[in-house]
């Protein structure tokens, strides 16, 4: 395989990870904050909120699938 190829994959893997709706939901509140900070908005806080609120969701869809 080339090196790009497994470039590639690294950083799939590195970002996309186990659970893709985690990588899509930062994402998304990278977005959401890119356009409010273009806005002059303070946004400092969205992104620990967004940060808990995924992990939040992930963790218990996790938990809710094992039963």
């Amino acid at each position: 395989m080339s090196y790009v190829v497994n470039f590639a994959r690294f950083w799939y893997d590195f970002i996309v990870g186990d659970d893709w709706s985690v990588a899509v939901g930062i994402v998304l509140a990278l977005i959401v904050t890119a356009l409010l900070a273009h806005n002059g908005v303070n946004d400092w806080w969205l992104m620990p909120l967004a940060v808990v609120i995924v992990l939040g969701l992930s963790l218990w869809r996790v938990t809710q699938s094992d039963h």
